[in-house]
């Protein structure tokens, strides 16, 4: 299995960094690229997610709308097509960043059933109308560059897909695998006893809103003194590239440490989901989540909106986000020092345990909220050098 790393911009964004940016990055300007300096991709965004309904299909293994990806037996003997489409609206100013991130996303719906490799992709991507011919002419060549860039990383290629003039920008793809069945975990085995680990921090639409709230100034007289300017600069960098990481190297572990089931954590954000993956249990299990990894200063960004976003209460949006694995319990802990320890630009937390219920999942009263500093900042750097704290220290 590849290790992921953080991504890499195209060569010829690749002079000059600002010192918390992975190295090798240049921030999009638009000016750099023949557009406005007021040019915004992120103008008039909303969100939007999609599953499909599989055909009758041979017996085997089944899963359907309402998860991660549709997994669908075929007539030839012990091999199943999985299968996934995910598309959604610009919530980042860097049209490259963006189109990793799309790529990102699509994937994860198939590293959350454990699969590290992808036979195909198929770009969406949906080209505003209110776009000029030149904002056009420059834009979408370096979404569809990081779309492409993305996939390489993952191992696949995109062979086609679809573009079409519609009022907003829209961008997504397709991605298709041919298993057998050790290739993947139906995320339908959790017991109790089991830990609950997520793999990446929660907040990101925290941050890109209030990215996007530096130029409004009444959104951001409501929370500028609880964070200041380059602390939001610092988190929004933190989500675009956690958002563009692949969760490949966690799904590749899942198999290594026994994972019951898993999901990845997106538009319904993490009690969303941890309740969507609770109801599809064989057994009867409840999740209690008792941690919240959080990128920094995004929960007091949350308060000081009057719980805006609700993200302590689990249902904040996240995009690409990481993945909600069940694993045991003794296993839980060496899961997070691999996913940390092979660098693919993220970390590992054990957030709650599985206890014996009725297939829901909830957020204790007063959970313990985890400020994950940005990468490349002191305390990122202070963070990873420290010793990591127990299983019990971590669900106290």
């Amino acid at each position: 299995m590849s290790v992921t790393s953080p991504p890499t911009p195209p060569t010829d964004a690749s002079a000059g960094t600002e010192p918390f940016f992975p190295p090798g990055y240049k921030p999009f300007h638009p000016e750099e690229h023949g557009l406005d300096a007021g040019f915004r991709l992120t103008s008039g965004d909303q969100g939007s997610e999609f599953g499909q309904q599989p055909p009758n299909t041979p017996a085997g293994p089944r899963l359907g709308i309402g998860m991660d990806s549709c997994v669908i037996p075929l007539r030839h003997g012990g091999l199943s097509l999985v299968q996934t489409t995910d598309f959604f609206y610009p919530l980042v100013e860097d049209p490259y960043m963006m189109g990793r991130i799309a790529c990102a996303n699509v994937l994860s719906d198939l590293y959350a059933m454990g699969i590290t490799e992808c036979d195909n992709m198929l770009m969406l991507l949906s080209v505003s109308q209110k776009m000029s011919e030149k904002d056009r002419e420059r834009v979408m060549p370096l979404m569809i560059r990081g779309f492409r860039d993305a996939a390489e990383e993952g191992g696949t290629s995109v062979t086609g897909g679809q573009t079409v003039v519609n009022p907003w920008i829209i961008v997504g793809g397709v991605a298709s695998v041919v298993c057998q069945p050790n290739e993947f975990i139906m995320p339908d085995s959790a017991v109790p006893g089991d830990v609950l680990v997520l793999t990446k921090p929660l907040g990101t639409q925290v941050a890109v809103n209030a990215h996007q709230w530096l130029e409004l100034p009444e959104k951001w007289n409501k929370v500028k003194l609880v964070v200041s300017k380059e602390e939001v600069e610092q988190a929004y960098q933190e989500a675009m590239f956690s958002m563009a990481t692949l969760n490949r190297t966690a799904a590749g572990l899942m198999h290594r440490f026994q994972a019951h089931a898993a999901t990845d954590v997106t538009g319904f954000g993490l009690l969303g989901h941890a309740r969507n993956l609770a109801t599809t249990q064989r057994a009867e299990v409840a999740f209690v989540i008792h941690n919240l990894p959080i990128i920094a200063k995004m929960a007091a960004i949350s308060k000081a909106c009057g719980n805006l976003f609700n993200l302590l209460g689990g249902t904040s949006s996240e995009t690409s986000g990481g993945l909600l694995v069940c694993l045991p319990r003794e296993q839980a802990a060496r899961f997070c020092a691999e996913v940390k320890g092979q660098g693919s630009g993220g970390g590992a937390w054990i957030i709650g345990i599985v206890e014996k219920g009725e297939r829901g999942a909830r957020i204790i009263d007063k959970p313990r909220i985890i400020e994950v500093p940005p990468r490349g900042t002191a305390a990122a750097s202070q963070e990873n050098s420290s010793t990591s704290p127990t299983l019990g220290e971590k669900l106290s």
